[in-house]
This record gives structure tokens, C-alpha cells and sequence, in this order.
């Protein structure tokens, strides 16, 4: 008998909001089965065969990782992450790739201390996925993605974009720049906040004092 999956398990397992399966029943993507108490309960073969893991493909033995990732937690709570994982996972689905690992992250494209990105590496380090979908390059890294793709090669994983586009060699270089800029003056104006929120903290105890 077809196991029975509640909408935030199957939300869990596609990686995915409650309200993008809700969407998909809209456009009959993905349709539950309707409870006598009117709640959604998807087959988890239904499920399986949306991922691709039980299609016959020359990549369902894959193990894929996606990994989205958004600059700010105002982004995330738009919507802007679970919407780019929502789209690698169609992405995903349509090419019967074998999802296992869907990682998140809320940072600048140039951190290192990602903690996404690390549990990525990790999983690369322990031969554990053979492919990483994501959306587009900076969504890895802001700088240096061609060192990225050549550490995971040595590895046996292929980095594949989605929207891969290209740009040329000034236009890079240009893209860096300003990144680069765009992230020392955000540290600076972080700092000087910080500062400022400092004088005034003493400011407000010296009153106190007199």
C-alpha cells in the first residue's frame, strides 16, 4: 500500500514552502488526495516520481545536492529562498535527477562561513553527491568560482547552473569590483553603526550616573 505523506512532509522532501504545493495543486502539477477532513495527503510513490527517483534515467543514480542561497533575511522572508528552491527543484524534477540534499544559505557571496556552504564542501569532501544545482554562479560565490568548480571536479562533482550565463573577461573583472566595494562599505557603515551605538550607550550610563 502507497505510504500517505502530510503537506509538510512532501513540502519537507521536495524542499519546498507548504504554499508551493498548494500553487502546484493549483496548476495540477502535483495533486494530493483529499482527506474526509479536507486535508492534503500525497503518495510518497507521487512524490518519488515528481524528484525523478523512481524514473529510469542515465542520471537516477545521481546524488544531487541543490543549494540556494539569498544576500539578506529580508530577501529570505519575501520569499526570495524557498522561491529559488522552488525552481531548482523543478529544475531538478524535469531532469530526473535524485535530490538528497537541499541546502540553504542567508549570507554574502563572499563568506566563507557559510554554514550551507561548509555542509556543501562536506558532502564533496565524503564523495557523497556526484552533482550541485544551482541558479546562477554568484549564487556560489561572488569571487573565484572557477576555483570552486575545479575543487569539486577532483572530487567527481560537476557543478551545474541553471542559468548559466556568460560574460565577458572585462565584464567579470567589473562584477568583482563592485562586489568587493559593495561588501567593505557595508562592513564599514556596519561599524561605524556599532560605534555609534556605543557612544551612545555610554552617553546614556554617564547620565545616569549624575
Amino acid at each position: 500500500m502507497d505510504k500517505l505523506l502530510s503537506i509538510s512532509k512532501a513540502a519537507e522532501i521536495l524542499g519546498v514552502s507548504d504554499e508551493t504545493l498548494r500553487n502546484w495543486e493549483r496548476e495540477k502539477k502535483l495533486i494530493p488526495i483529499k482527506t474526509f477532513g479536507g486535508h492534503r495527503r500525497y503518495k510518497e510513490s507521487d512524490i518519488n516520481k515528481f524528484s525523478g527517483v523512481e524514473e529510469p534515467d542515465k542520471d537516477i543514480n545521481k546524488s544531487v545536492a541543490i543549494y540556494g542561497r539569498v544576500s539578506s533575511h529580508d530577501q529570505k522572508q519575501k520569499g526570495d529562498l524557498d522561491r529559488q528552491c522552488q525552481r531548482l527543484s523543478e529544475y531538478c524534477a524535469k531532469q530526473k535527477y535524485k535530490v538528497d540534499n537541499i541546502l540553504k544559505d542567508v549570507g554574502s557571496g563572499l563568506s566563507d562561513c557559510r554554514s550551507g556552504l561548509n555542509r556543501l564542501f562536506d558532502l564533496v569532501i565524503d564523495k557523497k553527491i556526484n552533482k550541485v544545482v544551482i541558479e546562477n554562479k554568484d549564487r556560489l560565490t561572488r569571487f573565484q568560482y572557477k576555483v570552486l568548480v575545479r575543487f569539486f571536479e577532483s572530487y567527481g562533482v560537476k557543478i551545474e547552473c541553471v542559468e548559466d550565463k556568460e560574460c565577458s573577461d572585462e565584464q567579470e573583472l567589473t562584477n568583482d569590483i563592485m562586489m568587493l566595494m559593495a561588501v567593505f562599505s557595508g562592513r564599514l557603515y556596519g561599524k561605524r553603526s556599532a560605534k555609534r551605538r556605543k557612544e551612545k550607550k555610554l552617553e546614556k550610563e554617564n547620565k545616569e550616573k549624575k
